[in-house]
């Protein structure tokens, strides 16, 4: 039997992770909600923006432009991405290209005067932009090689796991 407490070499996982059915998922995912909130801008929001008041039309003018930013952004990463998973470029190419691509700042708080005032669907829509991109650092992170940040309490309940997996091979 294997001594859980050995050590070897790590195996970098993130890459295939990345190369799998999973950034399909993401990438179709991403692709999707930025021709919806295009559609949005370009449709209904002219009209839902129309009929805001001053502060909660600058607010709205302000959210739409940060949105609009981030999801070209985020499309910028994600067909860089999928060139590499395609073959088209190398990884190091597409890591060249995706550190001229500097994200814009996630607020880490929603919220301030007149923003409950602003379109139902365009806060979801900020909301979903922000998840998405939550997720594409999850993936970039992956990508390099590297271990994503676990939350202390997260990192607890693993270590408490493998505590209870130790203990119930050892009686095995």
């Amino acid at each position: 039997m294997t001594d859980l407490n050995e050590t070897g070499p790590a195996i970098a996982i993130g890459p295939r992770i990345v190369a799998s059915g999973g950034f399909d998922l993401l990438y179709r995912e991403g692709m999707a909600l930025i021709e919806e909130v295009a559609a949005y801008l370009d449709g209904d929001g002219r009209a839902d923006s129309r009929i805001l008041g001053r502060e909660a039309s600058f607010l709205y003018a302000t959210e739409s432009m940060r949105l609009t930013t981030r999801l070209m952004q985020l499309a910028s990463w994600l067909l860089l991405q999928r060139a590499v998973n395609e073959g088209e470029i190398t990884k190091e190419n597409a890591r060249s290209e995706k550190e001229k691509v500097k994200f814009s700042a996630t607020p880490s708080e929603r919220g301030g005067p007149g923003y409950d005032q602003l379109p139902e669907v365009l806060r979801n829509f900020v909301d979903k932009g922000d998840r998405l991109f939550d997720r594409v650092m999850q993936f970039d992170t992956l990508e390099r090689g590297k271990m994503p940040e676990l939350d202390p309490s997260t990192a607890n309940g693993i270590a408490d796991q493998l505590a209870r997996l130790k203990a119930a091979f050892a009686r095995a």
